[in-house]
């Protein structure tokens, strides 16, 4: 966490302004390996999670899709780094990935592999977890009220359970949790009474 400004102007400050470029990448698809694209790839989107924060100039930002990409990216090159032969479906979904990432175009759960199920679960979930961090640093300097807070804990129970699950996490619910968080950030952005009983609504329904 940075504090930018002077003694009682100070701000909270977490972002920076790095953006996640892929073009080497893209551009080395024909010319090299998979598994090495997907290394590059992976380097890329290690650093571009390393730097990226949701506060900027006092402001929670949102769960933005380019960052869920990245980390997924990063996971994916893992697995592909390990596995003796890389399917047909796993690499066309990699491709798309790669191709629409730094645009924040997320391709849509039914169009990820099964295979890699286990990938997107685990993307999902250390995303969640820093943002859900990054939500508390910021709920600590403002007055978010007690049913924010209260959301925001029952948010962070579901997301120590998702991590616990290391990759096993259900699509579908990784989904929910991604629009749960998205939800609760707007209500304590704009005081949204709708987004926050959406959040709470949406995390009773979760077993």
């Amino acid at each position: 966490m940075q504090s930018v400004g002077l003694e009682d102007d100070r701000v909270q400050h977490t972002d920076s302004a790095v953006t996640l470029d892929l073009a080497e990448a893209r551009e080395a698809v024909d010319e090299r390996p998979l598994r090495e694209v997907s290394a590059l790839v992976a380097d890329t989107a290690r650093e571009y999670v390393r730097k990226r924060g949701f506060i900027k100039g006092g402001e929670l930002q949102p769960l933005d899709d380019t960052y869920l990409v990245a980390q997924e990216l990063r996971h994916i090159a893992d697995v592909f780094s390990r596995a003796l032969e890389i399917r047909d479906d796993e690499e066309l979904y990699f491709f798309s990935l790669l191709r629409g990432a730094d645009t924040g175009e997320r391709p849509a759960t039914a169009d990820v592999p099964e295979s890699l199920y286990e990938v997107r679960g685990l993307a999902v979930s250390e995303s969640l977890h820093d943002y859900h961090d990054e939500m508390g640093d910021w709920v600590r300097e403002h007055d978010a009220g007690r049913e924010g807070r209260n959301t925001l804990e029952t948010l962070g129970e579901h997301v120590r359970r998702a991590r616990a699950l290391e990759g096993g996490l259900d699509i579908d619910t990784a989904d929910t949790l991604v629009s749960s968080a998205r939800d609760l950030a707007r209500y304590f952005r704009e005081g949204d009474e709708n987004a926050l009983v959406s959040t709470r609504d949406t995390l009773d329904r979760i077993e």
